[in-house]
């Protein structure tokens, strides 16, 4: 019951938020509630989420009460955008709340930049199999592009948000980062979502939101030392990891996935914590990697 109230509140602010400065009339806000959850929703009903949304969040819903629209409080637009804010905050509230003074400087939410502002929207879309048009600009692209995307699935990975589907502009299946999208607007259009498709089942061997096509997944073999021994063990790298040995300040794990770049890069991170017995094309790789961080600074 509280995780579909937390939905229900989340779904209206990220409706205001979307809806900008000028706000939504009550009879907008009803239509798409309708269209969302598919039951009328009264006015008393949305005043209490107003309220509770107020008591929980510390955010008010505005009226103007010369147009009757409502908005979301300027604060809020302006320096909480990121409804993953409100998430992760939810957890702590009612510490916070029942706390106060005790507990003010103490507690810390990391704050997670993303493409939360279409998240709703594209979920949406998602429910009613619904074409979206999106302006994406890539790292390497000066421009936007416009491509018309049927939304499979979206997919969280290292702080980031990511949509995969049918792109009609490129002929196939792409993976675009929420963060890179300009715009997003659901079209009437809808398309045929493939037969049992799972989005698990699409990364299982990846690592991260990319597709490697046209690469096959490898025996990867790891060992790790001391406390990143453990941390390995407490946080794996990869749904397939396994422990296959361990010893005296030492663990091994087993992996099976495409070693793209992202992988030897996060492998980096580990330093002297984590080496790589298998395959020799992995640890070259990471070897590179470090060899060409050590020549950038010995220039300095």
């Amino acid at each position: 019951m509280v995780s579909e109230l937390l939905d229900k509140y989340l779904w209206l602010m990220q409706t205001l938020v979307d809806a900008g400065e000028r706000g939504l009339s009550l009879e907008e806000i009803t239509s798409r509630w309708t269209a969302r959850y598919g039951a009328p929703y009264p006015r008393r009903t949305f005043n209490n989420h107003r309220t509770a949304i107020s008591d929980l969040f510390g955010i008010e819903i505005l009226c103007d009460r010369s147009t009757n629209r409502y908005r979301m409080d300027e604060f809020a637009v302006d320096t909480r955008q990121s409804i993953d804010w409100l998430v992760n905050t939810f957890t702590v509230n009612s510490l916070l709340s029942s706390g106060k003074e005790r507990l003010s400087g103490r507690v810390s939410v990391e704050d997670i930049p993303s493409g939360h502002r279409f998240l709703t929207r594209i979920m949406e879309a998602m429910l009613d199999n619904k074409v979206i048009r999106i302006s994406y600009r890539k790292y390497s692209g000066s421009r936007p592009e416009t491509l018309h995307v049927h939304p499979y699935a979206v997919k969280e990975f290292a702080k980031r948000w990511y949509l995969t589907g049918f792109c009609r502009e490129r002929g196939g299946v792409r993976v675009y980062g929420l963060d890179r999208i300009g715009e997003a607007d659901v079209l009437d259009e809808t398309f045929k979502m493939p037969r049992d498709y799972d989005v698990n089942d699409e990364f299982k061997f990846s690592y991260g939101p990319y597709r490697p096509d046209g690469l096959k997944p490898r025996i990867i073999r790891l060992k790790a030392y001391g406390t990143e021994a453990a941390y390995l063990q407490d946080l794996p790298l990869h749904p397939s990891q396994t422990l296959v040995e361990s010893g005296d300040g030492y663990s091994v794990f087993r992996l099976y996935l495409i070693p793209t770049r992202n992988f030897t890069m996060d492998l980096c991170k580990f330093g002297p914590g984590v080496e790589i017995l298998e395959p020799q094309t992995l640890k070259d790789a990471v070897t590179a990697q470090l060899q060409q961080t050590l020549d950038l600074y010995k220039k300095h």
